[in-house]
């Protein structure tokens, strides 16, 4: 199913304003899993940083990265002030692999359903390339369930087993619901309590 592909330039403009996923919180479908996440994380399209700083405040070791250099700023300046420690850099996360680094897991809120199907198969490509064997991928989308088309492109789980079906095991796909900014503008809404998303945890087979 093709959709709207947002560009580079079209996420440089929510940052001008309120994006509508910068929510100065983490998720709370991965504030839920935290305790099955240690060690080494990778958070890709990191944003301005929220859910990495949650995790490095658990003790992981977390690598934040985005394609743009607003949020990752905004990330650095948010862990100064807290005086967190975690690494913020700005990276396309199709080419993952250029940070010559493997990581226990990979978080993804909110980036996997921009990609294009051809993009889709792209990244996960390269998170292969930068999970450990037996590593886990945490990641939140938007789901089928969310109706409109206000924001992402809408993903069916049927799309998320055949993408995840070569070389990983899908543990858990579940029903959840993204936290958004308040005060969103009148062109963008979702359903009241947050956009339908999926939950899922996948694990690196080989």
């Amino acid at each position: 199913m093709e959709t709207k592909i947002p560009t580079k330039e079209t996420f440089r403009e929510f940052y001008n304003h309120a994006a509508p996923w910068d929510i100065s919180r983490p998720q709370e479908p991965f504030v839920k899993a935290a305790a099955e996440i240690s060690g080494s994380v990778l958070d890709t399209g990191c944003g301005t940083g929220d859910n990495a700083l949650f995790f490095a405040q658990q003790g992981c070791q977390v690598t934040g990265v985005d394609f743009l250099e607003e949020p990752i700023q905004r990330a650095k300046k948010k862990a100064s002030q807290r005086g967190i420690n975690a690494t913020f850099l700005v990276q396309d996360a199709l080419q993952l692999s250029k940070l010559n680094q493997q990581f226990d897991n990979i978080i993804d809120s909110g980036l996997f359903h921009v990609f294009s199907d051809e993009d889709r198969m792209r990244y996960v490509a390269e998170l292969a390339k930068v999970l450990k064997p037996n590593g886990r991928f945490f990641m939140m989308c938007f789901s089928d369930a969310e109706p409109g088309t206000d924001g992402p492109r809408r993903v069916f789980r049927q799309e998320l087993q055949t993408t995840f079906a070569d070389g990983w095991q899908i543990e858990s796909i579940d029903a959840v619901r993204f936290g958004v900014a308040e005060n969103l503008s009148p062109q963008m809404q979702f359903t009241p309590g947050g956009p339908h998303a999926w939950f899922c945890k996948i694990r690196r087979t080989k």
